[in-house]
């Protein structure tokens, strides 16, 4: 059998990496390709376009790619033509792969969407696009499964995957030792993003922010986890010299979680991350003005971290655009750092995401059902 993916960012290439791991463990003999990124790649996953070559974000900047993404969407096409998969496994990207699946059903190419378009919070328009394109829905969350199945989509739930991988490997000295930290500080976390014109529009302000706390509070350091997706010379770029208590790492990003006191993240699967680490944070999100703009017209809801979508209430404080400012991170970041009492709930409230997110195992869940699904279109 042959399992062909589509993946498009950083946390799609984790998710996609940990599926394939899972459909191996079920099936050592199965073939995997796709679009994705080094972890599927390193997880048997033979890659047929490197997602590190991807870099937009926001409605604006993807409006002003769309001839690339034509050309990217037929390469694709090509290739299953070429290999015919049993089954397209769609991961998250909506921009992209919402218009990938009506071209792979015209195609004969049976899709499974994993990681499916928040239609809560966008146009139901998507979920209509979902059910009439995809032969299997693969839901998150009970609140989204019944969402989907109200516009006829056929949705199987399996839960939510971080729960199986959201957990430390090292304990918090062998972290410290690793990532060249001093145990007697307390560490902020910077979380810019995995897309590269988001880390160039976030970063700067994170690190003005640095300074901005430097000035209020000794003893502090901070760490950068660098995405897959981003090259290491474009944060040697961003980072001045003199912020030497900035340390960047890659890999056991959930390690650099448990030794942090607090963190600060873009708006993305990194707050629901950290969120199940129990880790203080306070979520940004800043974009073009045009995205910002079609953004505030096109979605409905109050809060934009899944933690707070979650919990139906905002645990998790958001600045948005042009809130989006160096005091007010070192503000929130000050206050964690020196309000035991103020730590204390908000840690509380992560906490609180895990115990409604249900039952771990869903990674394996998802591989059975892919792969059974796989088995009967293959026998077909």
């Amino acid at each position: 059998m042959k399992i062909m993916f589509s993946a498009g960012e950083a946390s799609g290439d984790m998710h996609g990496a940990n599926l394939a791991r899972a459909l191996k463990a079920l099936d050592p003999d199965i073939e995997l390709l796709g679009m994705g990124g080094s972890q599927m790649a390193q997880a048997g996953v033979r890659i047929v376009y490197d997602i590190n070559n991807l870099g937009f974000i926001g409605v604006g900047e993807i409006l002003r790619k769309i001839p690339f993404f034509f050309r990217l969407r037929t390469q694709l096409l090509q290739v299953m033509q070429e290999e015919k998969p049993d089954v397209l496994v769609c991961i998250d990207y909506p921009g992209f792969n919402m218009r990938l699946i009506e071209k792979a059903r015209a195609a004969g190419i049976r899709v499974v969407y994993y990681i499916l378009p928040t239609i809560w919070a966008w146009h139901k328009s998507r979920g209509k696009v979902i059910a009439e394109h995809t032969d299997l829905a693969i839901s998150l969350f009970p609140f989204e499964a019944k969402l989907y199945e109200e516009l006829g989509a056929r949705v199987a739930y399996a839960g939510h995957p971080l729960l199986d991988v959201v957990h430390p490997e090292l304990t918090k000295d062998e972290a410290l030792q690793a990532f060249g930290l001093d145990a007697a500080k307390q560490t902020i976390l910077l979380m810019p993003g995995s897309r590269l014109q988001e880390v160039r529009g976030l970063l700067p302000v994170m690190l003005a922010a640095v300074k901005e706390i430097m000035a209020q509070r000794d003893g502090v350091q901070f760490l950068i986890p660098r995405a897959s997706t981003i090259d290491a010379s474009v944060l040697q770029e961003l980072i001045p010299a003199d912020l030497e208590n900035v340390h960047v790492a890659s890999g056991h990003v959930y390690d650099m979680m448990n030794i942090s006191t607090a963190a600060v993240a873009a708006s993305g699967t990194a707050t629901l991350e950290t969120a199940l680490m129990g880790l203080p944070t306070l979520l940004i999100y800043r974009v073009s003005s045009l995205t910002y703009w079609l953004s505030k017209i096109l979605v409905h809801i109050q809060s934009i971290g899944l933690p707070n979508i979650i919990m139906g209430h905002r645990i998790m404080p958001e600045l948005w655009q042009d809130e989006v400012t160096p005091e007010a991170i070192a503000a929130d970041m000050v206050t964690l750092l020196t309000d035991k009492q103020a730590w204390q709930e908000r840690h509380e409230a992560m906490l609180s995401v895990r115990k409604e997110m249900g039952e771990p195992g869903a990674v394996r869940r998802t591989a059975e059902i892919i792969l059974q699904f796989a088995k009967e279109n293959h026998s077909a």
